[in-house]
């Protein structure tokens, strides 16, 4: 596998990183998880405008220009023979001095990497099973808005998850209110309206979220963004959650209980799907 490794392609055993490198110390930087299609990042400039937002919150310099990373990721895709993957961009502030202060941290690391993966048959979608998880994301926090390089109450919630039997995490925010999975956006239907949980409560402003908001408007969906309660969730009548890594997911189950099948979630998954190839396809 070859790996973009600050502008440079080179095999994945040369692709190393300091081990004073501020993102493996305290996770110092931002991220990015880009879907690809086709050959071609779906939405490469929103995707590009959130990690650029994330480091300028984070006064981290990004010292490619969005055009310079997106040919460097087509050539990426194609030396590694994925049309169809998904393509990591991580930004790390770099070395610098020991300790919190980010003084002397004046070479930003950016590496990108491609990951096989497999598509959601519209078709035949996966349908997740979900558990809530113990552990609770901050109900204010501004660096909920960007994917920073550390995700640690996400590793643990999937893993507890995981060992539930189920295939993600439910989580919650410290107010008590439904916030997002570990790893997507949470939507759910109730008469006729398609529902989604507010940005700034603990929820990332998903890439994929946005793409089933616009995607509702046209075709006529009502849709709110609402603070929700679980026991209100659980009333539902119907459930899918967005991510970048596989786009619409159908929910199955809850805590055990199983969730209503929605012919609105069955008609988003499909119109995604059509977006996508409208927008990729050659």
């Amino acid at each position: 596998m070859f790996i973009l490794l600050n502008g440079q392609f080179v095999s994945e055993e040369q692709a190393v990183v300091p081990v004073t490198d501020r993102s493996f110390l305290y996770g110092d930087g931002v991220f990015e998880t880009i879907p690809v299609y086709n050959g071609k990042p779906f939405r490469w400039a929103q995707h590009l405008e959130r990690l650029a937002r994330g480091a300028d919150f984070l006064k981290i310099r990004l010292a490619f220009a969005p055009k310079e990373l997106r040919v460097l990721a087509g050539e990426l895709i194609e030396r590694n023979q994925m049309p169809n993957a998904v393509l990591r961009l991580t930004l790390s502030r770099g070395v610098g001095d020991r300790g919190y202060s980010p003084r002397g941290a004046d070479s930003p690391v950016v590496v990108m990497t491609v990951h096989a993966r497999t598509p959601v048959d519209p078709q035949n979608p996966p349908f997740w099973r979900l558990v809530t998880s113990s552990f609770k994301l901050p109900a204010s926090d501004p660096m909920s808005s960007f994917k920073t390089n550390n995700r640690l109450l996400q590793v643990v919630a999937r893993a507890e998850a995981e060992a539930a039997d189920a295939d993600d995490a439910l989580l919650l925010n410290t107010n008590g209110e439904v916030a997002e999975s570990s790893s997507a956006n949470l939507f759910w239907i109730y008469r006729d309206t398609v529902y989604t949980t507010p940005t700034g409560r603990g929820a990332l402003p998903g890439i994929t979220r946005a793409v089933v908001l616009e995607l509702c408007q046209a075709l006529d969906l009502p849709t709110n963004k609402r603070v929700i309660k679980p026991e209100s969730l659980r009333k539902s009548e119907g459930m899918f959650l967005s991510l970048s890594s596989m786009g619409i997911v159908p929910v199955g189950a809850l805590d055990g209980e199983s969730v209503p099948s929605s012919t609105i979630v069955e008609k988003i998954l499909t119109t995604f799907h059509e977006v996508v190839q409208r927008e990729t396809g050659p």
